[in-house]
């Protein structure tokens, strides 16, 4: 008996809301990457893209536990010699929330290889309770 291939044309594809408020980052993170990556399907395949497009709303309401809102930094780093900026959680919480748990969730995806990053464009995550993709009917999901 042979194992079945299947294409990747054959995906359907669902929409996928999410409320992060009140929810702690780190879990709401590892369930969102899982629904991302596909790997609650039956068909899931380490080398395709089976995952569903998910948009996660209240970004700025998701929260940390313990002592990492006071202890968490933010490395990024140009390339150039001294160029290396480390921000520090609340700052970036007021500047980008939504970066904060789209940055944890794509930790947990391999971004940085083509089917990561096909992956990780799945995602849209908004600070707010407003989103775009009301013509995409998402439905909600309670993680």
């Amino acid at each position: 008996m042979k194992t079945p291939i299947f294409k990747e044309k054959d995906i359907t594809r669902s929409w996928m809301l999410v409320d992060a408020a009140d929810k702690t980052v780190g879990r709401l993170a590892s369930r969102i990457a899982f629904i991302l990556s596909g790997k609650h399907k039956p068909r899931y395949a380490p080398h395709q893209d089976w995952g569903d497009y998910v948009v996660v709303v209240n970004a700025e309401k998701a929260r940390f536990t313990g002592k990492k809102a006071e202890q968490k930094t933010y490395f990024t780093h140009s390339g150039y010699p001294g160029a290396a900026r480390i921000t520090p959680y609340k700052e970036m919480m007021e500047k980008k929330p939504a970066d904060v748990l789209k940055h944890a969730i794509e930790g947990m995806i391999k971004h940085k290889s083509p089917l990561g990053r096909r992956i990780a464009s799945k995602l849209f995550v908004y600070a707010g309770s407003e989103h775009p993709h009301q013509a995409q009917k998402p439905q909600p999901v309670e993680l």
